[in-house]
């Protein structure tokens, strides 16, 4: 029963990260987390039960995170090639004819679903979990409803959106969709899955806190003054902030003494870095100025009591170490 109660935790975290504490919606729209729940929820419970079954890393879990963002942004939604989608003109910045996408647009969405929607609530419930942090928590029947639950929600927001828009991406585009989501999904199964630790020691949580702070701040750069800088610029700040963190994870994890505090400082860093946009942000439907201020105010909360919680379990293991 406590697997299954994690595993629904898992699938109504993950859209209350990507779409609530980002700020798109308010409190008021919470019956969303209907229809939200099964396209985030079925899909990340489907990643994390697949790569804990299959004894994967999170490396994999990070490919497989970047796969579902592909797909959302280039079959569900098609953002990655709509020129007016939501009427946000999102691709006339740095937008490439013979790709049909705009880099800037495409760099940050995807990095959104690949970190926050996907990879951040992972670490959080995991963490949560204690001693069943990497073990499977449905059976065939619970992982086969999560499935079901992540196609139906995937075929309910394709049709949604078409109607909303009624824009089709070239087949091309489509096939090249396919193709990459098949290719990131091939590759998070090649990836090793057991590594010797490198050499030096794991750097303090609190660094990694504090870089991941950072490199929040520097991607969000170009959401909070929109249009006044140039293309060209926008593609080095998101290219940075992207390359960066994900080489010094990729780094410091290896490294001897890395555990559960490390990745608290890691998903806290992205978690507090969606706490504060938030305040820069609208929503996607209809509200007013005090609705979204409480709104910010409760999901943030929410969000680093949350935190605290795992971090707390994380850090009794790091004073053991």
């Amino acid at each position: 029963m406590r697997r299954i109660v994690l595993a629904l935790g898992l699938a109504l975290l993950s859209p209350l990260v990507a779409e609530f504490l980002l700020g798109d919606f308010p409190i008021t729209s919470l019956h969303f987390l209907v229809v939200l729940a099964p396209t985030y929820g079925g899909a990340t419970v489907l990643i994390r039960e697949v790569a804990r079954r299959a004894g994967l890393r999170w490396p994999s879990i990070v490919l497989m995170a970047l796969a579902y963002g592909v797909f959302e942004e280039g079959i569900m939604t098609m953002s990655l090639f709509n020129p007016n989608y939501a009427g946000q003109r999102l691709l006339d910045e740095g937008f490439v004819p013979a790709l049909g996408i705009g880099v800037p647009w495409t760099l940050f969405v995807l990095c959104l679903h690949t970190v926050w929607s996907i990879s951040v609530p992972i670490a959080l419930v995991e963490e949560l979990a204690g001693e069943q942090r990497t073990t499977p928590w449905l059976g065939r029947a619970g992982l086969t409803v999560a499935a079901v639950l992540a196609v139906l929600g995937a075929a309910f927001n394709t049709v949604f959106s078409y109607q909303m828009s009624h824009f089709l991406a070239s087949a091309p585009q489509l096939v090249a969709i396919v193709v990459i989501v098949v290719a990131l999904v091939v590759a998070a199964f090649r990836l090793p899955r057991r590594t010797t630790p490198a050499a030096g020691a794991a750097p303090r949580p609190w660094l990694v806190l504090a870089v991941t702070l950072v490199g929040g701040l520097v991607f969000e750069l170009m959401t909070l003054m929109p249009g006044k800088a140039p293309a060209w610029l926008s593609i080095v700040t998101l290219v940075a902030a992207e390359a960066g963190m994900a080489i010094l994870a990729l780094t410091w994890s290896a490294r001897q003494g890395w555990g559960g505090a490390h990745r608290m400082a890691l998903a806290g860093g992205a978690l507090l870095t969606y706490v504060w946009h938030a305040f820069f942000t609208g929503t996607l439907v209809p509200s007013t100025p005090t609705l979204n201020l409480v709104s910010h105010i409760v999901f943030g909360l929410g969000a680093v009591a949350l935190l605290a919680l795992a971090a707390r379990k994380a850090q009794r293991e790091y004073s053991k170490v």
